[in-house]
């Protein structure tokens, strides 16, 4: 006998694509060991935990010292000071009821988004924005959920739905009855947003195919626009269709501290073979019991303290400052004549691509000639060929500097 593999595997296009980009940074740093790069490609913070997290996380770890305080095993759904932290400040302000047990502490939205899709049958099919967060094909491409690409750089079997310059970036509704819908909004890569109204009409959609919206706000607090909804639970009936992903690694810094969470209400069902409902909220749960034992406690407490008064000024300065830096982008790339979109209520950057030129020669271009790294955007779907994305999330000297070599670049 043989062990086989899961061949779904081998039909994964390259590597993935973040990797791909270290693996192309470290080559030529390698080769040029003397060069400055400043990284604006991957999507990872710059500040360090703010000072109400660290100590809120210190003083939870010198718990775990004492056996008096000590905490082994916590509930796999996540403790409820946090849980009801999230409730009272995330969604109370929206007007939006959510109940303890429909709340899921994580560690990483990034997990949850790929790990989700194992309580829905493979037959589902899967509707995705193009471009795309990566992990939201690939992992469904690993599942087994689709075929091989075809020559159009699309997996057979999923459902691009194309966000481009000349739709304003809104995705149009599935021309076809689709069974699960990905939104990323704030959008990433694009940084674009959709207002209450068209996201109401996904929402409509989903009530009326019996669909499930899998809604990524993990990029929400960078909203500064006022239609622009926080929460997919803001549109009337959202609840019974959508699932929310929410995380605190852009906003607090907890990129490497690792905790997110996900929002699976009770009123939201799923059919089985004979028809009959059954709630998605116990699936998920039954999955998290068998599969995860929770966040640790020192990182779910220094999450709770982000939601104290001062650890919310001193995030929302954070946040600003990486906002002022986006802002520095947009204006610097229009300055030399490029097209840019996002960057106001998102730290994503999408910059239109001179004529002539493809996403992957422009980021050799930018890290060879400038020493800047970006983020291709044909690595996020088909539409993002001519584009590329920079990121808000280094430092205001790091992010002038880079502005100031890619404006010395001629692209003529």
């Amino acid at each position: 006998m043989t062990v086989k593999i899961n061949e779904n595997y081998l039909l994964l296009q390259n590597s993935y694509l973040f990797a791909e980009i270290a693996r192309r940074v470290d080559e030529y740093q390698k080769e040029n060991p003397e060069k400055e790069i400043i990284r604006m490609g991957i999507g990872d913070v710059t500040k360090p935990l703010v000072p109400s997290v660290v100590k809120a996380f210190t003083s939870a770890v010198q718990e775990m010292s004492d056996s008096a305080t000590f905490k082994g095993y916590g509930p796999e759904q996540g403790y409820s000071f946090l849980a009801e932290k999230i409730i009272e400040n995330d969604f109370k302000p929206l007007g939006v009821d959510i109940s303890l047990d429909e709340v899921f502490i994580s560690d990483g939205a990034k997990c949850d988004t790929a790990n989700i899709q194992e309580i829905f049958d493979l037959d589902n099919t899967v509707a995705v924005t193009d471009p795309v967060y990566t992990v939201y094909v690939d992992t469904n491409v690993m599942a087994g959920r689709t075929g091989a690409m075809n020559d159009k750089d699309m997996y057979e079997g999923l459902v691009y739905l194309p966000c481009t310059a000349e739709n304003g970036f809104i995705p149009e509704l599935p021309k076809e009855n689709v069974d699960l819908i990905y939104l990323c909004l704030p959008n990433n890569p694009t940084g674009t947003t959709l207002t209450k109204e068209e996201l109401k009409s996904f929402v409509d959609y989903a009530k009326e195919n019996k669909s499930i919206i899998l809604f990524d706000a993990a990029y929400e607090k960078f909203i500064n626009e006022t239609d622009v909804p926080h929460s997919i639970y803001e549109i009337e009936g959202a609840k019974e269709v959508a699932i929310e992903f929410r995380s605190f690694s852009k906003t607090a810094g907890f990129t490497g501290t690792r905790c997110a969470y996900t929002i699976v209400p009770k009123e939201l069902k799923g059919y089985d073979s004979k028809g009959n409902s059954q709630s998605l909220n116990e699936l998920w749960n039954r999955r998290q019991t068998t599969k995860f034992n929770g966040v640790s406690y020192p990182v779910q407490v220094a999450a709770a303290a982000t939601y104290s008064k001062e650890g919310k000024k001193e995030i929302q300065e954070y946040i600003d400052y990486y906002m002022e830096n986006a802002k520095i982008i947009r204006t610097k790339l229009r300055e030399i004549g490029l097209s840019v979109y996002g960057g106001v209520n998102s730290p994503y950057i999408w910059v239109k691509l001179p004529e002539g030129i493809d996403s992957w020669s422009f980021f050799d271009i930018l890290l060879k000639e400038a020493n800047v790294v970006g983020t291709p955007g044909a690595g996020f779907g088909p539409s993002g060929e001519g584009y590329l994305r920079l990121t808000a999330f280094n430092t205001l000297d790091n992010t002038k500097k880079a502005m100031e070599r890619i404006s010395k670049l001629n692209f003529n």
